[in-house]
């Protein structure tokens, strides 16, 4: 019995020992891989803020892999593949998150929504519509409708749209109004373009009472109903989008000129715009009332005057192209040499540009073509803004 006792108080020491090592190897092998994981971590912040994707991409795996754990690696890689356009691994780092258990679910429905932006990016709309629709009463719900308001509106599905922008006016996320009377002139254009022309009038009447102080719907509905030999109805129509709508007058103005040759109003048109350019000298308007006058009993001046006399509010070089066009020079052998070089120097000066992203067009786009923005091309050309 005493030789049992001396073993176990021998023994005793020799056990507190050898845990005493266990453990220090234990936490010495710890911060080892906490040093690891971090220092592979900043690496990729470092590479990611010189833009150096590649090599951030590698160390965030190096991190990743030594702490697979961690699910903001997993989001900072993940939104690194989105970026370099590699979706299919963005995707697959997204879904490798919600399959984890662990997950809180603040944390899945962040990955929900990283996943549904992933899908959108690679096109593929059907998947990114189902997993924004799980977002719905989630701090991302609103980033949601955002991204299937974009989704349907890339789809030319304009009825669901309404419907998300519908949503987001309700619960206080802005005003939609002009968005939604633009919704309703596309699919006026598209009964029209089935021959549907009643519906597509009612669609664009619907449209001006939704949003009153937008262009576009009586534009559209004075368009439609001059291609039905309305040309009165057309003329009425503009002339009082001119007033619900005076920013876009430079839009309007040669529509107005048009329509009232067509239904014998020149003089009244004349005197309309007349009123507009001296308020605000805008070429297009001046080109309407230049057009008005070569055909009118009240032509006082000639399209030339015109144009010289804008020069003198406003220097214009497209002004002066116009003006010179019709001027006798002292080499007239030159003259359409001349003419050639001013019409290609001012081609560019007559676009419309995005507000947005600078997307230059020799049209006019409700929506931008490069940004996908609504009401960013101002109604005036470059030389004017």
């Amino acid at each position: 019995m005493e030789l049992d006792i001396s073993l176990i108080l021998l023994g005793l020491p020799v056990a507190f020992v050898l845990g005493w090592v266990a453990s220090r190897m234990d936490v010495r092998q710890l911060r080892m891989e906490n040093r690891q994981a971090p220092k592979a971590y900043f690496k990729g912040l470092t590479f990611l803020l010189n833009e150096q994707q590649d090599q951030a991409i590698d160390a965030f795996i190096e991190a990743v892999q030594s702490d697979p754990d961690t699910s903001e690696l997993h989001f900072a890689l993940g939104n690194l593949f989105r970026r370099r356009a590699e979706y299919e691994r963005a995707v697959r780092v997204h879904q490798h998150l919600l399959s984890r258990g662990d997950l809180s679910q603040d944390d899945r429905n962040r990955a929900q929504h990283a996943l549904a932006l992933d899908y959108l990016k690679a096109g593929l709309l059907d998947r990114a519509e189902e997993a924004l629709y799980k977002l719905e009463g989630t701090r991302f719900e609103a980033q949601a409708r955002l991204a299937l308001l974009a989704n349907y509106e890339r789809s030319r599905d304009w009825e669901h749209a309404a419907q998300v922008a519908q949503r987001l006016e309700s619960s206080g996320q802005g005003s939609f109004n002009t968005r939604q009377a633009h919704y309703l002139c596309e699919q006026a254009a598209d009964r029209v373009a089935a021959k549907d022309l009643a519906a597509g009038q009612e669609l664009l009447h619907q449209a001006a009472r939704i949003a009153p102080e937008a262009p576009r719907p009586y534009m559209d509905l004075a368009q439609l109903q001059f291609s039905q030999g309305e040309a009165a109805q057309a003329f009425d129509t503009l002339e009082r989008a001119m007033t619900q709508a005076p920013s876009a007058v430079s839009l309007m103005a040669p529509l107005l000129a048009q329509y009232a040759q067509a239904c014998g109003q020149e003089s009244a048109a004349l005197r309309r715009l007349t009123e507009i350019y001296a308020d605000t000298p805008l070429l297009d308007v001046l080109d309407a009332i230049v057009a008005l006058q070569a055909n009118s009993l009240e032509a006082g001046s000639s399209a030339r005057d015109w144009y010289a006399r804008h020069m003198e509010r406003e220097p214009s070089l497209v002004a002066a192209a116009k003006w010179i066009a019709g001027e006798k020079l002292e080499h007239e052998q030159f003259h359409p040499q001349v003419q050639r070089a001013l019409d290609r120097a001012v081609k560019p000066l007559t676009r419309y540009r995005c507000a947005a992203c600078g997307f230059e067009a020799r049209l006019h786009f409700w929506q931008c073509p490069g940004c996908q923005a609504w009401d960013s091309y101002p109604a005036r050309r470059v030389e004017e803004l």
